[in-house]
């Protein structure tokens, strides 16, 4: 049985027992038995007895596509959440219509014990209202930093090794720019910085090349 075992962040590699192909479509097993068809990049390393390939989902599926459900997802309970808040608010005011406004409770009156009654059904729908349209806030501040994360490159994506080449680009010049003096050197580890970038992009660029070259 082929499964997961986690590499480095954002990457799982498929533990094998049997050597397989470049292209080879096999079967991971999750933890939780659920069986993902894949296909099989790179031998990584070997270890007791057992491979370890570099793979992606046969369906496509991975960490955007994850994130654009969840974005979805969020999305949709926000919409809920905001209507149960808007039916809570109209029911808050429903409920009051037919009192004037600035009608005072009669104290003694037979309508006094109709009236507590109906104004506080009033306040707490009108919580409520205020409960889902919090809920709906919180479900959209996830929808959009989930739909953030739906683009989003890491190295779990053969595209990874463009990305990091342009990435190790960018950072070289900065670097080489602050030494040059074309960048201001906006504090005495500018430099410093600069350099740890560059060995940061490089280091990514050489794993991406190695997972799926």
């Amino acid at each position: 049985m082929n499964t997961y075992i986690k590499y480095v962040p954002n990457v799982f590699l498929a533990k094998c027992t049997e050597r397989h192909s470049k292209g080879e479509t096999i079967n991971v097993t999750t933890k939780y038995g659920k069986e993902n068809e894949s296909i099989v990049f790179n031998l990584i390393y070997e270890k007791e007895g057992f491979y370890y390939y570099s793979i992606i989902r046969a369906d496509g599926f991975n960490v955007q596509e994850r994130a654009k459900n969840k974005a979805d997802k969020y999305e949709s309970w926000a919409a809920a959440a905001e209507k149960k808040s808007t039916d809570h608010y109209n029911r808050s005011h429903e409920m009051v219509k037919h009192i004037p406004m600035g009608q005072p409770i009669l104290v003694g009156h037979h309508s006094e014990s109709g009236h507590r009654k109906t104004l506080n059904k009033s306040w707490s729908a009108m919580g409520k209202s205020v409960e889902f349209s919090d809920k709906a806030d919180e479900y959209e501040s996830k929808a959009d930093y989930w739909a953030k994360k739906a683009n989003a490159i890491n190295l779990s994506m053969p595209e990874c090794i463009e990305y990091y080449e342009y990435k190790l680009e960018v950072v070289k010049e900065r670097h080489e720019g602050l030494k040059s003096g074309k960048y201001e050197r906006s504090h005495s580890f500018s430099l410093t910085y600069a350099k740890k970038d560059v060995n940061e992009a490089q280091k990514n660029l050489d794993l991406a090349k190695k997972l799926w070259s």
